[in-house]
């Protein structure tokens, strides 16, 4: 008994702690963490339903973002309250979010206006390849000298061109000046801080980058493109840095704790395992995945078909960092569709142990290209493809396959920015819900010929918003010096095969790609007898 209650009234001298809503694609989750030992205490995960009304169209609730946010809060604060853990010593919330997904509201109602179109949608297709071939050229890489980004059915501005387009409210709501835009941190900021009553409509720098209307030099919404797209600069939120007090939390068991920090969920990721110097780097294996390699404070432009985005900017007066990005839209989403779609597995863990059975695929190459592809091709035109099948594959080959094909599309990234920067990666840090998977890892160090190397504590994204609220001016319970910060523990994964296998399958996968590109073209078809 004594011993308990030694544990407990240990415990309740935790020091500060700070909290982290990381608001992703598949699931909403809180977290708490120690800011002096960055222990993970306590946390809720929920998971958000995705809805696909047409092909290729992917929708979310926002309503159901914030209560999947309100939910989580709650329960991880009844966890931390069994725990004996005082929840009045949470110092400062975060908050991380996946990005470029589109919500449109009425500022006066506080109503969302549609459901929020999420960055894989591909509805805007029609209206990307508009935009691209009103450009000198037709080319898509028209505005990449001020957004450091391809003209793309990926980025919020199309998303909410085509609201505006295409939604009578919306238009109608833009009109007589009640509607706001936002990405996710918008929406949630804005509602946690008040909503119609006062609430702050405000995003970061890293997330701003993202909506192709920031101009990534100006580190400020750009008139230029805001006309180019013909999007009004009133329904815009105000950019911040990444790390300050917006606003303080108006309700529930948080009230009055300030919210203090706001991360892309790629760059929250990249400062969660602290890659704050010029050529550090992490892979993100979630929804999609996501390389970012920290650049320095001046912006690097790719020739290889890589992104040039906002790493981070901890604070006011602190300079903005800047990070080149290889994006794949598809690596944890394959699991789930191999789940929900084709039903050959019942739960994500299982993929691993079916995969492990043949460790093989057998000559089967699967490129899930279900939203066109991302880095390094920029081809929204390429669909989905399993090649090189026999009489003798079977489920286990396409489970294998589905796991390498994470891997290979992390090689092509790679190998885009070794090309782009000269400089090698040594090895590769790695985290997201995916790096459970130890078959994975495995493959991805022998298909890249380089270490993996993924931290014991696995929620870095997390972690990240909870670092850049913690050290924001006012709260300042978490320091950012490279000497308070703490040790990492890891594992490390070598390369086991030789490189010459390595690189005949990664041939064998660049063919199944080019089978995949220009399914997909909304040209009309000739049908052969010289008819349109």
């Amino acid at each position: 008994m004594n011993g308990i209650m030694a544990a407990s009234s240990n415990r309740i001298m935790l020091g500060p702690l700070v909290a982290a809503i990381d608001q992703g694609t598949s699931s909403t989750r809180f977290l708490v963490f120690n800011a002096k030992t960055a222990e993970l205490l306590s946390h809720h995960q929920v998971e958000i339903k995705q809805s696909f009304p047409k092909e290729g169209w992917v929708e979310e609730d926002p309503k159901e973002i914030l209560q999947s946010v309100y939910e989580c809060m709650d329960r991880t604060c009844e966890k931390l309250t069994k725990l004996n853990i005082d929840i009045s010593n949470i110092k400062a919330i975060g908050v991380t979010n996946q990005r470029e997904t589109t919500i449109v509201w009425d500022k006066e109602t506080g109503e969302p206006l549609y459901n929020a179109i999420v960055w894989l949608d591909l509805r805007t297709q029609s209206t990307v390849e508009r935009l691209i071939n009103k450009t000198p050229g037709r080319n898509k890489n028209h505005l990449k000298h001020k957004t450091g980004l391809p003209i793309s059915t990926y980025f919020s501005a199309v998303k909410l061109r085509w609201l505006m387009d295409n939604v009578e409210k919306i238009h109608e709501a833009v009109l007589s000046h009640k509607a706001m835009f936002g990405t996710v941190d918008s929406w949630l900021i804005w509602c946690l801080t008040g909503g119609k009553k006062g609430g702050v409509h405000c995003t970061d720098v890293t997330n701003a980058s993202r909506t192709m209307l920031f101009n990534i030099h100006t580190m400020d919404w750009d008139p230029e493109l805001c006309t180019y797209f013909d999007i009004p600069m009133e329904i815009l939120p105000k950019v911040r840095s990444s790390s300050e007090i917006y606003g303080l939390m108006k309700s529930g068991p948080l009230t009055g704790v300030p919210i203090s920090g706001c991360l892309g969920d790629q760059s929250a990721a990249l400062v969660g395992q602290m890659c704050f110097k010029d050529g550090q780097a992490k892979n993100t294996y979630g929804t999609g995945c996501f390389l970012l390699k920290n650049v320095g404070t001046k912006p690097v432009m790719s020739d290889h078909g890589l992104l040039t985005t906002v790493a981070y900017k901890l604070g006011r007066d602190k300079p903005a960092y800047y990070a080149l990005e290889g994006s794949v839209a598809i690596a944890g989403a394959v699991v789930r569709w191999l789940k929900d779609n084709l039903g050959i597995i019942q739960t994500s863990s299982e993929l691993e142990k079916l995969a492990a059975d043949v460790g093989t695929s057998y000559g089967c190459y699967f490129v899930p290209a279900f939203s066109g592809l991302y880095a390094p091709y920029w081809e929204p035109s390429a669909r989905g493809i399993i090649c090189g099948l026999t009489q003798f594959t079977n489920r286990s080959h396409l489970a294998f396959a589905a796991l390498e094909a994470v891997c290979f599309q992390t090689r092509e990234i790679l190998d885009a920015m070794n090309l782009d920067s000269g400089i090698h990666l040594a090895q590769l840090q790695v985290d997201g819900g995916m790096t459970s998977n130890r078959l994975l890892m495995q493959l991805q160090a022998d298909i890249l010929c380089i270490p993996v190397v993924k931290p014991s504590m696995p929620e870095t994204t997390a972690l990240g918003a909870a670092m850049a609220a913690g050290a924001a001016e006012g709260v300042s319970v978490w320091s950012l010096n490279p000497e308070d910060l703490t040790e990492v523990t890891s594992e490390k994964f070598e390369p086991q095969i030789n490189p010459e296998e390595s690189e005949l399958r990664y041939a064998r996968w660049k063919k199944a790609v080019q089978r995949a590109m220009n399914w997909e073209t909304t040209e009309p078809v000739n049908n052969g007898n010289g008819q349109k």
